[in-house]
């Protein structure tokens, strides 16, 4: 029995490496690094990174739910994007991957323009946590953008002033009379400017993102009523509970979904984010991040990638 025993214990200590050279022949390279995620430091609810406050956001709690089903840590690489007419959200998130800040950009919106080949070589990086001086002044060299399957839908939807409250929305054209502010160069400009030939130009005015204050002028009764993303509205009632502004329950038809992007070299890691998301939206714990996180959640809708919004917009 002792000599059995023996042999046993030799036959053990003999699989044993050999048993771990083979996982670490099959484990690829990246599952034992941080997942490192890019997300706006200033993009609540999905978003925020405050000085002595903890993060927070449905995107931090989303990260942080499928880090831990793919068994990884996670590293979030804090970035700020401007909201300005100059800014290029897709140029941004291509730098930030480009240049190895991080393997995915979170919150990203799925559409067919935002996802082809940048039509540049290169791009300045936004400012981001931990950015130095030279950091600022170089460009980076773009890669090609791929993306996961989408986790939200996210809407644009019209925002009422408190003297135009009672107004019944059911689809842009009952926004008719009533003033209208919307910043330049958005998506709900165009959708506002371009409406029915023009309809409602005459009752628009045009404020500068960055630095006229859209939402503030609009509790003032300034306006009557805006169309803005859905999720900028709900971090405006988490931060203002006594504003006067109110939901209208309207979305605009054409809406965007979001989800991840990463670069198309790393096909194994967007194959795992897409594994961890499925399984984490059959469970429901998507949507209750979303409402812990105070986000008006709406499931992704088809197509899973918008098309030709421009064009969609236009001919509407």
């Amino acid at each position: 029995m002792r000599d059995r025993l023996a042999a046993l214990a030799l036959l053990t200590m003999l699989a044993t490496p050999a048993t771990a050279a083979w996982t670490a022949a099959w484990t690829p390279a990246w599952a034992a690094e941080p997942l490192a995620i890019c997300l706006d430091e200033d993009r609540p609810p999905l978003s925020a990174h405050r000085k002595g406050k903890p993060d927070s956001g449905f995107d931090v709690l989303l990260a942080q739910a499928i880090a831990e089903r793919m068994g990884r840590q996670l590293r979030i690489q804090w970035f700020e994007s401007k909201l300005d007419e100059d800014s290029s959200p897709q140029l941004e998130a291509n730098a930030l991957l480009s240049d190895g800040r991080c393997s995915l950009v979170g919150g990203y919106a799925l559409t067919t323009d935002a996802l082809v080949k940048p039509g540049m070589k290169t791009a300045r990086l936004p400012d981001f946590s931990g950015a130095t001086r030279d950091d600022h002044r170089r460009r980076v060299a773009l890669g090609v953008l791929a993306p996961t399957k989408p986790y939200v839908y996210s809407p644009m939807t019209v925002v009422l002033g408190p003297k135009a409250r009672e107004r019944k929305v059911a689809d842009i054209g009952d926004l008719a009379g009533l003033r209208l502010a919307i910043e330049s160069g958005s998506l709900g400009d165009a959708i506002l400017m371009t409406f029915d030939k023009g309809k409602l130009i005459d009752n628009i005015t045009h404020l500068v993102p960055g630095r006229d204050d859209l939402l503030g002028a609009l509790n003032r009764g300034d306006y009557d009523a805006t169309l803005i993303d859905l999720a900028r509205y709900d971090a405006h009632r988490a931060a203002h509970p006594d504003t006067a502004i109110t939901a209208s329950g309207y979305y605009y038809p054409i809406g965007a979904n979001r989800g991840y992007v990463g670069l198309d070299g790393d096909p194994a890691l967007i194959e795992g984010v897409n594994t961890a998301l499925t399984d984490l939206a059959a469970e429901g714990r998507i949507a209750e991040f979303g409402k812990q996180a105070g986000l008006t959640y709406l499931p992704p809708r088809e197509p899973a990638i918008l098309g030709d919004v421009w064009t969609k917009i236009i001919q509407r």
